[in-house]
Parts: C-alpha cells; sequence; structure tokens
C-alpha cells in the first residue's frame, strides 16, 4: 500500500496536545485536563495547502460549510503506534479502553481524520476551523461532509465518551 500526501496542513500548532509513549497518553504539559485546548482549537484557523499540481482537485468544494480532512499523525513516534490499551485523553480517571475504543492519535496507523467547517477557497488553499492537526502534518485526502451519508437513528457512545463531549461543549447535557 503507498499513500501520497495530496498537500499540508498550515497552522499555529507546533506540538500535538497529547503525548503519546510506551505507556499510554498523556496531555502535555501546559494543557489542562478542562479541555481548553480542544475548545480554542474549535475556533482556531489552519489552511489547508493542495499540492498546485492537483489542478481541478478543489473545483466545487466552496459550496460545502464543512468537509473531512483525512491527514497523517506525522508527528506520533513509532514505539506508541503499538499501544493497544489507553485512558482516553490521558484521564486516569475515564477506565482503560482498547486504542480502537478511542479517538487517540496513538495507533498503529495514524490516519486522523476530522470534520471541519470550510471558511474559503483560494486557489490551491482551503481555508478551515476546528483542525486539530499539527502543523506540517501530510494531508491524505479530502471529502465533503455530507450529512445524509451519518447514518441516521440513536447513536450510543460510552458515558465516557459523552463525558468528554459535554466538557467540550459538543453535546447537549
Amino acid at each position: 500500500m503507498t499513500l501520497r500526501p495530496v498537500g499540508i496542513i498550515r497552522n499555529a500548532i507546533q506540538e500535538p496536545f497529547l503525548v503519546a509513549g510506551r505507556d499510554g497518553i498523556a496531555m502535555r504539559e501546559g494543557h489542562d485536563a478542562s479541555m481548553n485546548h480542544i475548545q480554542s482549537t474549535s475556533r482556531a484557523v489552519s489552511e489547508l495547502v493542495i499540492d498546485a499540481g492537483r489542478v481541478g482537485v478543489l473545483d466545487g468544494i466552496e459550496e460545502y460549510s464543512h468537509i473531512t480532512v483525512v491527514y497523517w499523525g506525522h508527528k506520533i513516534p513509532e514505539d506508541s503506534r503499538s499501544l493497544t490499551h489507553v485512558h482516553p485523553m490521558g484521564r486516569t480517571d475515564i477506565p482503560k479502553v482498547g486504542i480502537y475504543a478511542t479517538c487517540s492519535p496513538a495507533r498503529p496507523n495514524p490516519v486522523l481524520v476530522t470534520v471541519v467547517r470550510l471558511h474559503a477557497r483560494r486557489g490551491n488553499v482551503l481555508e478551515v476551523a476546528g483542525l486539530d492537526a499539527v502543523d506540517g502534518s501530510p494531508v491524505i485526502d479530502i471529502k465533503p461532509y455530507v450529512p445524509a451519508q451519518i447514518p441516521g437513528g440513536e447513536v450510543r457512545v460510552p458515558a465516557w465518551m459523552d463525558m468528554l463531549m459535554q466538557e467540550v461543549g459538543e453535546r447537549q447535557a
């Protein structure tokens, strides 16, 4: 399998706010458990700089309010890619779960996905808000966000995930 980046992410985030190591993940010093970092990231602006040679690939994207960005967690250390269990968000008040039950960036293949608000397109550059990627992260793909493609009906998440989403204001209490 060969993946080739289609672009690069540019923003002010220089280091991941979660630090992955052999023993799990933890919030980087200076970030608190109140999730202020995630809340501020949701307002921060990033640029997706798509390779100039990919003429036409963005045509029509500006008609969407949101896009799905698939990117590579390039600052995830190789040794942390073998983690099998973590405390979600590095919070020891939440029991450890399997890595695939989390949104942790520390995974065997650090392919990360985020839905973001699309603010503008300037040629081969997309201006978005809500991207928690580190500056320099390779963009693997971009897809339009289409709500009708999201399964309907009741969605079930663990209580700890519901609590985390309430803390960052992404879910109603």
